[in-house]
């Protein structure tokens, strides 16, 4: 592909946090060109940020239904190749299924959808057009994320008996959304948000982590959820035990009212022969503690030699040499990266290699919603452990 893929944007408009994440993440490799969009509901933000974005007046658009529609109609060589949703849970199934039906690959955020039952369909659309559907599980772009799946699928650990995953966040101790906090206004209202607060916005990041690291699904869950600061009405905590299909078991905290707490996401695996530790705060350091053995610090961007290699897949996702600190936006960069990548090579008629594949797609979207449901369903019923399907 000798060209950039040119991309339109749903939301995102100049005064929301997750738009700009967005866009930084697709110009970091200069794959990618923002040629159209609907920014706002409201039209003069959404004129004012095309122009911040020099997004040219005749394609800015009034709403996704107009972008696409009219998007569809230009030449080939003009018109949107993917569309980037980056709005509330309750408006990402409409523009996705829209934009996969007129041909347009998508990128969206999670939770997928507002139900399961969205998230299903979004899967067949996907499957039989061929197109492609990333989804922005950010925490598996990190290297020494892909670094620790890698070894876990090396045997390095031996089977895997228990899984620990904890994502605490602090922003939500007090009642935000009624002190105009407009994120914490959506995020917890039912009509926006869907059925569940905490665990559906960061409890599936968690969930979605322990899968992709261990190569394991989860099967069997009970859960506990819990509104914490008065007034509010979806959860703000919760804890769910995990069953996975290899017989392993395994924690899940999500929690946005641990106080004082930013964004510290931390993973644990640990197999026959020893464990794994990853932490969000610490991006670039994977812990492997093997039994009889030292402590041992596997760091990004460094070339080790055998057996100490780093994985195709850890260096692949590396842009920057050792003792360079990546970040979140890099880890975003590069599910955006092989995303590209991938709609790249089969607009070419190319097949994709593995690590332009190693990216969150449709399947997941699907299993998060899943997720979210049978943690509800957990939740609410006295029999407590549900299966997952």
């Amino acid at each position: 592909m000798k060209r950039k893929l040119r991309m339109g944007m749903v939301g995102g408009g100049k005064d929301a946090f997750i738009g700009s994440v967005h866009r930084i993440a697709a110009y970091m490799d200069g794959l990618v060109e923002l040629v159209c969009g609907s920014f706002s509901i409201d039209p003069q933000i959404s004129k004012d940020s095309a122009e911040a974005l020099f997004v040219a007046p005749d394609r800015v658009y009034k709403d996704y239904k107009e972008m696409i529609e009219k998007e569809s109609q230009l030449p080939e060589d003009v018109r949107m190749d993917f569309l980037t949703i980056v709005t509330p849970n309750f408006i990402h199934f409409a523009p996705a299924k829209m934009a996969l039906e007129h041909g347009f690959n998508v990128v969206i955020e999670k939770p997928m959808t507002f139900s399961t039952e969205e998230a299903i369909e979004l899967q067949e659309i996907v499957e039989r057009t061929g197109l492609t559907l990333a989804l922005t599980h950010t925490y598996s772009g990190y290297p020494m994320v892909k670094q620790a799946k890698a070894m876990v699928a090396n045997d390095e650990l031996g089977k895997v008996r228990k899984i620990i995953v904890e994502y605490p966040q602090g922003w939500l101790s007090r009642l935000s959304e009624r002190e105009g906090n407009a994120g914490a206004a959506w995020r917890t209202d039912p009509k926006k948000s869907g059925k569940s607060g905490a665990m559906g916005d960061i409890g599936t990041h968690a969930a979605h982590l322990a899968e992709y690291v261990s190569g394991l699904k989860i099967s069997e869950l009970c859960a506990d959820l819990s509104i914490v600061v008065e007034g509010r009405h979806l959860d703000d905590d919760g804890n769910v035990l995990l069953r996975f299909n290899n017989g392993a078991n395994g924690v899940l905290i999500a929690s946005q009212i641990a106080a004082g707490e930013e964004n510290a996401l931390t993973l644990r695996v640990y197999g026959e022969k020893g464990g794994i530790e990853w932490k969000q705060h610490d991006p670039n350091n994977l812990y492997v503690k093997l039994l009889d053995r030292p402590l041992q610090v596997y760091r990004t961007g460094n070339a080790y030699e055998a057996p100490y290699t780093l994985s195709s897949f850890a260096t692949h996702n590396t842009r920057i040499p050792a003792g360079h600190p990546e970040g979140l936006l890099e880890a975003f960069g590069n599910i955006y990266r092989n995303f590209v990548l991938t709609v790249s090579a089969k607009l070419d008629g190319e097949t994709p290699t593995p690590e332009m594949l190693d990216f969150p797609q449709v399947g997941e979207g699907v299993r998060g919603m899943a997720f979210v449901d049978r943690v509800v369903e957990s939740n609410q019923s006295s029999d407590k452990w549900v299966k997952v399907d």
